[in-house]
């Protein structure tokens, strides 16, 4: 399958993907398997080809974030080498494969939808309102990773009737997106207030809901938790500026009408609670624990922000090297690789903690979640002056920050744990000293630079290898906090990118679209919102 592209072969993805993706779950019966696919059905399918990039699995961690991603964002330390600064081909194609193997299946459940009759489509509104949220969020990932990419007319060949040169996607540009996606996510908020669903619906939902269970609420803070981190990421872009203040302004100003996640309670995420069924984390550890590869080893600036600071999250996240004495250590990236080798080989690095983490297979597939959302609240309310609000919204996120990963903890099912000790939650008191400590707390920074830095190194002390997609995203947009590389001065890329490039097979088969965007595809180009 991968020597085709997928924009091409996108609508055909339903006779295709079993190729790539195990069975179903007999409550989630997969519609390549099934002779014909209904609205119900389908929605769950947009769900379910995303899970191995929503869960945490081995391909996701192994081939894609161990050499890129985690890298950029130092969640992780290794050992210098040539050419780390390029994101790997294999990783690349991957997300971008999973993306269109999703939108593929939304766009056939669109062609479904389209093809019933007025009344059914009333009755079934909720699935269609429920996937555009979630294929959004995903579209913005995309966009925020590689800037302009196929959307608008990507994945259509189903419904073209099969029609191959005619199906050729165009690249729209990243601002494009984001302009759609804000327009159709405010209708859909407003949509989602004025739904009812009859009971036999409701059941329906809930039933082929694995992501929020049927909870429109749910889907309603979803929907506005989007509308407010693209809100947010377009801040500084001058064009977007006004719809930006404008647009936070009213959803944090109406949390009736506009509700967003504002509890640990209300995360969006993908709950395990059978590991027998492909709904799991099984694949965290071979993803992250692969021996030599450093896929869980820690770097040192995360490493150091937590020692200095009393971090109640750094036995949660971390565990002592296995000669280490008990200290945390972190690998230097500015270091020779012969220096990093050394301390790896002598067990005195870090690496991320085997309970809450890489051997939890109830570890949930984190999309949104309430310390996001008070970050960028308080990065809101830090630009229009309220310091009083940004103060509250900061601290509130430092503790449900905390606690997430104590709820996370709690629900682990980690067995052969050798040579460490399952870590013990963090108490409130603990967290309480933390955010009164001279290197965390608010009053400390006399200027609102300072206190932009603050919060952007809770960002990324919050999103560390558990969110990805966000920590680079706001490390490119902030530039805080400042990391520093070894230069690769063996390669032409000689620090990390800001963008990653189209991959290969896109350029092979959908060329005469791709021209569009050839000037601009290189690792040096910023996404739009990368002003700074």
């Amino acid at each position: 399958m991968k020597k085709i592209s997928f924009l091409f072969l996108a609508g055909l993805l339903l006779a295709n993907v079993s190729c790539k993706e195990s069975e179903f779950t007999e409550s989630y019966p997969d519609p390549s398997k099934i002779a014909a696919t209904t609205v119900e059905k389908q929605f769950t399918g947009v769900l379910y080809a995303s899970r191995d990039y929503v869960l945490p699995g081995y391909r996701f961690y192994f081939v894609t974030l161990r050499t890129s991603l985690n890298h950029y964002n130092q969640a992780t330390g290794w050992i210098n080498e040539s050419g780390q600064y390029v994101p790997g081909s294999s990783g690349v194609e991957d997300v971008w494969y999973n993306y269109y193997n999703v939108l593929a299946q939304y766009r056939e459940l669109q062609k479904v939808y389209a093809s019933k009759p007025a009344d059914q489509q009333n009755d079934r509104k909720i699935f269609m309102l429920a996937a555009a949220v979630f294929v959004y969020d995903y579209t913005q990932k995309m966009v925020d990773l590689f800037g302009p990419i196929p959307f608008s007319t990507a994945g259509l060949l189903s419904t073209n009737g099969g029609e191959y040169l005619t199906s050729a996607a165009k690249f729209d540009t990243a601002e494009g997106i984001y302009t759609f996606l804000l327009d159709d996510l405010k209708r859909i908020a407003t949509e989602l207030n004025g739904i009812t669903l009859n009971s036999g619906y409701q059941k329906s939902f809930q039933t082929q809901d694995f992501l929020n269970k049927g909870d429109v609420t749910l889907w309603k803070r979803y929907c506005n938790s989007i509308r407010l981190r693209l809100l947010n990421r377009v801040s500084d872009v001058e064009s977007f500026k006004s719809r930006s203040n404008t647009e936070i302004a009213e959803i944090l100003g109406n949390a009736t009408t506009y509700p967003i996640v504002e509890t640990n309670a209300q995360n969006i995420q993908i709950n395990v609670y059978d590991v027998n069924t492909d709904i799991n984390s099984k694949g965290f550890q071979d993803g992250l624990e692969s021996t030599d590869w450093f896929g869980n080893t820690a770097g040192k600036a995360i490493i150091d922000n937590m020692n200095v600071n009393k971090d109640p999250r750094l036995s949660l996240l971390f565990e002592p090297g296995a000669s280490a004495a008990g200290k945390y250590i972190g690998i230097d990236p500015t270091a020779t690789s012969s220096t990093q080798q050394a301390l790896y080989s002598a067990g005195q690095v870090a690496i991320y903690n085997r309970y809450t983490l890489s051997r939890n297979q109830f570890f949930p597939g984190v999309l949104i979640n309430a310390a996001q959302m008070n970050l960028i609240k308080a990065e809101y309310y830090l630009r229009a002056g309220n310091d009083a609000s940004a103060k509250t919204a900061y601290e509130t996120a430092i503790a449900q920050s905390v606690q997430f990963y104590n709820g996370i903890l709690a629900v682990s099912n980690a067995t052969g744990v050798t040579g460490s000790v399952k870590p013990t939650p963090a108490t409130d008191a603990s967290i309480a000293a933390y955010i009164a400590g001279t290197g965390v707390n608010w009053s400390s920074a006399t200027t609102s630079a300072d206190k932009l830095k603050l919060i952007a190194t809770q960002k990324w002390l919050h999103y560390n290898l558990v969110q990805p997609y966000e920590n680079w995203a706001d490390i490119r947009r902030l530039d805080y906090p400042v990391l520093s590389f070894q230069a690769d001065n063996a390669n032409n890329q000689t620090l990390p990118p800001v963008r990653w490039t189209i991959p290969g097979n896109e350029i092979t088969y959908n060329t005469a679209n791709y021209e569009a965007v050839r000037s601009t595809d290189k690792l040096t180009t910023k996404v739009f919102w990368d002003v700074k």
